[in-house]
């Protein structure tokens, strides 16, 4: 690359906005500290080598480096200097790599000026407003991002719930009742919710309150959960969780099933919860929720004695029957359990509402929560099912674009009935490539090779016996049955939207075919 900068000019002038994320990422992709790099600049060049505190300045965006400063470092990642200024966009180099950590990829915040917290906390309740997102959804995107990007890795919260409950499998619910009193829980059962609660709370007609907690920690539990014993445990198992972590520290957690936006919410009215203003308590509130909904997975299922029992029986969904606790329950502790962590789940009703939502493995949503869209994919499981139920469960194999490569997924999906007798759709999957790429073969070639097979196909193509038996095997390794079922069908071409639809022709070819398949996103 011809050089833009001279010896004679010692100013970069207005082309480093990104530098200092460069710097940095390189750094990082290199597994250098601030003190290795400015130790190898200072071998280089002690005259014109930064030192740690200075480098650190520079990739904050804080300090601008002096030619001769940036010609050392660039010597060191052996890249020209210019390649750090503006001139030489790369979004790959922008981009912090998420490595190991769940969810989607993110996106640089860059020119970093633009993204300062005094920006960012005009801009934010601005989209909002605008997108017609609430401050509460927005708090629960945060949270699930925080989720994916660990994983559902939690020891904290682990912890905390197998001190409680000394790893017990199952706790019946007199036992959970027992733990509830020890918090200093009192209990007392309703079969009527008190005047106004439901417009206070914002809770929908389809919806019903299953348990609440009232003044004095007084715990009341609908009395329609006497024949539910699964959502009984969960909801005294929630309220417990709220006990232990937040030290009964007053806020009126109310449990509900339904269709309403969450399942668990605290405080405030109808209006608050629609409102686009960003509530620091609503999100403290919301995170509240999530530990104490994470803890009681792990009370009902403590982590290893649920993964030996779900290694005994291959990750089948049906395997929540042995412990007493729903599916939906199950399938998520599944993603937190499992020592392969590239998990996916949804809970899905018509016509196309995600209640929940968990991507550790990145996948690309089918829909959203959050806006309408004109062009959901219809060959999505999870999709399918909703629209035509069957019995028992489904596994399907698919092939989705991430990017611009193709993956390979698995996912085994199950139709349930709430409480409020709303049908809804509860699914988990997994992302094969890492499995495939950890035994030795090309998830990449092979992803390819079977996208190309259903292209031809018009969108599904039987899979060719040598790469059956390829997968085949990595689901035997990894233990999961439904993933060995899932690899005897036919694998489907999904996508994110119709916009991207890979099949050729189009689902969406057709305007009309556009139009007539609006889902709530």
């Amino acid at each position: 690359m011809k050089s833009v900068m001279t010896k004679g000019n010692g100013s970069l002038g207005r082309k480093t906005h990104l530098l200092g994320t460069k710097v940095r990422n390189l750094r990082k992709r290199n597994n250098l500290t601030l003190d290795d790099l400015s130790s190898r600049c200072i071998r280089l060049n002690a005259e014109y080598a930064p030192s740690v505190s200075y480098l650190s300045m520079i990739e904050r965006g804080k300090r601008v480096p002096s030619l001769d400063m940036l010609e050392v470092i660039a010597q060191v990642f052996q890249k020209d200097a210019n390649w750090f200024l503006d001139d030489v966009p790369e979004q790959d180099d922008i981009v912090i790599d998420k490595g190991s950590h769940g969810g989607i990829p993110g996106m640089p915040l860059e020119p970093s000026f633009l993204f300062s917290n005094d920006i960012l906390q005009i801009a934010i309740p601005e989209m909002l407003s605008q997108t017609g997102i609430s401050g509460r959804q927005f708090a629960h995107l945060l949270i699930r991002a925080h989720q994916e990007h660990h994983q559902n890795h939690f020891p904290d919260l682990e912890k905390a719930a197998e001190e409680i409950g000394q790893k017990r499998m199952p706790l019946a619910p007199d036992e959970l009742m027992m733990l509830a009193r020890q918090q200093g829980l009192t209990i007392k059962w309703f079969s009527r919710l008190p005047r106004g609660f439901a417009a206070e709370y914002g809770v929908h007609t389809t919806s019903v309150v299953t348990s609440y907690l009232g003044p004095n920690n007084t715990l009341y539990l609908n009395k329609i959960l006497e024949k539910y014993e699964k959502r009984l445990k969960y909801d005294i198992a929630v309220h417990i969780g709220h006990s232990v972590l937040h030290n009964n520290d007053g806020l009126k957690s109310v449990l509900v099933t339904g269709l309403n936006q969450y399942s668990v919410m605290q405080g405030g009215n109808n209006q608050k919860l629609q409102s686009s203003q960003i509530n620091t308590q609503d999100i403290l509130q919301a995170w509240r929720d999530f530990e104490a909904s994470f803890f009681a997975g792990a009370l009902l299922c403590p982590k290893v004695p649920f993964r030996q029992l779900l290694d005994r029986n291959g990750y089948e969904i049906a395997t929540h029957e042995k412990v007493g606790v729903s599916a939906s329950v199950a399938m998520r502790r599944m993603t937190a359990v499992s020592p392969y962590k590239h998990w996916h789940y949804f809970d899905a009703y018509a016509p196309g509402k995600l209640k929940a939502v968990y991507r550790g493995n990145g996948i690309p949503l089918p829909w959203g929560n959050m806006r309408e869209v004109a062009d959901p994919c219809q060959h999505w499981a999870v999709f399918r099912m909703i629209n035509t139920p069957v019995k028992g469960t489904s596994a399907q194999l698919s092939i989705l674009n991430v990017g611009n490569e193709p993956r390979i997924y698995c996912c085994e999906s199950t139709n349930v009935v709430d409480l409020a007798k709303n049908k809804h759709v509860l699914c988990s999957g997994i992302d094969l490539n890492p499995a495939i790429n950890a035994q030795g073969g090309d998830a990449q070639a092979i992803a390819h090779e079977i996208k190309n097979l259903c292209v031809k196909g018009g969108g599904s193509a039987q899979l060719p016996v040598a790469m059956k038996k390829k997968l085949q095997t990595v689901a035997r390794i990894l233990n999961i049955n439904w993933v060995e079922r899932g690899v005897l069908t036919d694998p489907r071409l999904i996508c994110s939207r119709g916009a991207e639809c890979p099949r050729e022709p189009s689902c969406y070819a057709d305007d009309e075919n556009v139009i007539s398949s609006t889902y709530i996103a």
